[in-house]
């Protein structure tokens, strides 16, 4: 469990410098996201890519990217982890706009490395009015 927590830690700095090259060392080639905003699923690493190049580029005075609550289940090659995360962007005067988000993340034993072969992202949402809510209460 310590080489993905550090495979984690290592993803999570290179998403707060803005490396997109970094970012994507951690993925496999044939990686399948559902992200919480823009399209409904990305698959393959090149249209991932696209994908956080995007992102980053929508962050232009710097990232919020908190990892909270990591749980790390692993049997053999195989990992998922699951927290929550508070991520945004840092807006002029280093206003933080951030929210709070769910994500879960496998992890396949590749070659000898931990790569991310699934990622998911996600908002709970409001049935009566279809929007997301960003700000909500944590329940244990």
């Amino acid at each position: 469990m310590d080489a993905i927590k550090a495979l984690l830690e290592s993803w999570k700095q290179a998403v707060l410098e803005e490396n997109l090259d970094r970012i994507m060392s951690h993925y496999s080639d044939d990686v399948v996201a559902f992200d919480a905003i823009m399209k409904l699923q990305f698959v393959g690493k090149t249209n991932y890519a696209a994908h956080w190049k995007e992102c980053l580029n929508m962050c232009p005075g710097g990232i919020v990217f908190e990892l909270h609550d990591l749980a790390i289940h692993q049997a053999n090659d195989v990992a998922f982890c699951h927290y929550l995360t508070r991520c945004g962007s840092v807006e002029d005067f280093g206003k933080e706009n951030a929210s709070w988000m769910r994500a879960t993340v496998c992890l396949r034993l590749q070659q000898g490395q931990w790569k991310i072969v699934h990622e998911h992202f996600s908002a709970p949402f409001d049935p009566e009015t279809s929007k997301a809510i960003f700000e909500t209460q944590r329940v244990s």
